[in-house]
């Protein structure tokens, strides 16, 4: 959930994106709605501060372990509003159906289950940083990450996306062609010709990651200067998978150790996995001209441009 220039979380915030030294959009006791992962859970806000140009708020999940405090940006936050409360319930709901890996914070009761899974690891717990790039004790093992491969010059698609979004100020013009839809469908196909069959564990994995890129996209995908983009483009029971394409898919592709860490997925499995999600990404590569733009033609207006170079 690294919220550096480079790797916007993404939420949406009705807080506002300016980085005003003189005026937070949160307060000290502020009660608030926070993203963890695609959910949203009710927090307080325990410390405020300015630091490296944008407001960082220490939130604590009410009802959860002290043990997931953390810094977050203001893009993790809502204001505690009825409107926004809905919003949490439907992605909870949504969450409970099986549709999406729910990523939470550990309540109290979870803290006996930690301190056995400590012992068992030898009591030596892993670090990792948290948004304000603090080392903190990570509560899951990190051997239980899908690790994914990205070919050199799909890493180098990564900054170069990041260039023109978060530097230069061009969007992704939208809708893209071919979308993530028909990426998948072509992908499918691609394997059917070359495999003269289709393993079930290949449409499963294909409709998952389009379940996952629909969920996350609006979560933790968009940089802040593409959300007023998202707002106009993608209307009431549109997939954003039939509108965006493969910049964005493969910002997914980024977030989905961190997704699929929650799962609950033997060893032999997690391999499979990942050798059928880095065939894939090498199926990106080999399309790589095909399926992403060269250059990004789309420009954000003037006045979220200013908004955002103040908050980064």
């Amino acid at each position: 959930m690294g919220n550096s220039s480079k790797d916007d979380d993404g939420a949406d915030t009705d807080a506002g994106n300016s980085a005003s030294p003189d005026r937070s959009p949160f307060l000290e006791g502020d009660r608030v709605l926070a993203y963890h992962g695609l959910l949203i859970y009710e927090a307080k806000i325990q410390k405020v501060e300015f630091r490296k140009e944008e407001w960082r708020f220490f939130v604590h999940y009410l009802g959860w372990n002290k043990n997931w405090d953390e810094w977050v940006t203001a893009d993790r936050l809502l204001k505690y509003t009825d409107e926004n409360v809905k919003k949490q319930q439907a992605l909870h709901k949504t969450a409970k159906s099986g549709r999406v890996a729910q990523i939470k914070p550990k309540s109290s009761n979870d803290t006996k289950a930690d301190k056995e899974d400590h012992k068992s690891h030898g009591g030596r717990g892993k670090k990792r940083r948290n948004e304000s790039g603090v080392e903190e004790k990570d509560t899951g093992s990190t051997e239980k990450l899908v690790k994914i491969q990205f070919p050199s010059t799909l890493k180098k698609q990564l900054v170069d996306d990041w260039e023109y979004v978060t530097q230069l100020g061009k969007l992704v013009k939208l809708p893209r062609s071919p979308n993530v839809d028909e990426i998948l469908k072509k992908y499918l196909d691609y394997r059917l010709k070359k495999d003269n069959t289709i393993a079930e564990s290949v449409g499963e994995i294909l409709k998952g990651l389009r379940g996952y890129f629909d969920k996350a996209l609006p979560a933790m995908l968009l940089y802040k200067k593409e959300r007023q983009q998202y707002c106009e483009a993608v209307g009431d029971n549109v997939s954003p998978s039939t509108i965006y394409g493969a910049e964005h898919l493969l910002r997914l592709f980024v977030k989905l150790p961190e997704l699929l860490a929650y799962v609950n997925m033997e060893e032999e499995a997690s391999k499979r996995l990942q050798q059928k999600l880095l065939d894939f990404l090498k199926y990106l590569q080999k399309n790589q001209s095909a399926f992403f733009l060269s250059t990004y033609d789309g420009s954000t207006s003037t006045e979220e441009t200013d908004e955002d170079q103040k908050s980064e």
